[in-house]
């Protein structure tokens, strides 16, 4: 398997893993100074609050590969590969026009924190850093909805049963 197939594969699960940690073991330090030492810093908490942003706008790029994103789709059980593809086409271009359209406005977010130079509070780094996480978000979400274009275009060619991801429940 090819590097890029890893990419493609793993992206998402490999930023997930890495922001989750750097959350988890900068929380537990944070709780232990302020429980023992009465002490906690203001960039413990940015720390925790900015992973968490990004592990939300990655998660959600994850979930639209995966399909795991929440939908009603109780109609879809009782339709033929044929029709659940041109829905699930259908959503996507939805979802896809959407992105475009946020990844737009948050790049304009991120291009005004740059003219003005601001930065956090307590790290004093500049929060661009921090802001990209809209659009890295939505333009992960934005590449995982072209494969599943091409994807679910195939299926629809071809007649097979479209990718559903993965049920929660049966």
């Amino acid at each position: 398997m090819g590097l890029l197939q890893r990419i493609d594969r793993d992206a998402e699960r490999w930023l997930l893993l890495v922001f989750y940690v750097m959350l988890v073991i900068t929380m537990a330090i944070e709780v232990l100074r302020r429980e023992i030492f009465s002490y906690s810093s203001i960039w413990g908490e940015e720390i925790v609050r900015y992973s968490f942003i990004y592990l939300a706008w990655v998660g959600a790029a994850a979930a639209v590969k995966e399909r795991a994103h929440i939908r009603i789709d109780v109609l879809m059980h009782y339709m033929g590969p044929r029709p659940k593809a041109v829905l699930y086409i259908f959503g996507d271009l939805v979802m896809f026009g959407v992105a475009i359209i946020a990844l737009y406005w948050s790049i304009e977010t991120v291009h005004v924190s740059a003219k003005f130079g601001s930065v956090t509070d307590g790290l004093r780094v500049s929060k661009v850093w921090f802001l990209m996480a809209v659009p890295l978000g939505f333009a992960l979400m934005i590449l995982r909805l072209v494969q599943s274009f091409i994807r679910d275009v195939k299926s629809l060619r071809d007649g097979t049963p479209v990718y559903e991801g993965d049920k929660l429940f049966d």
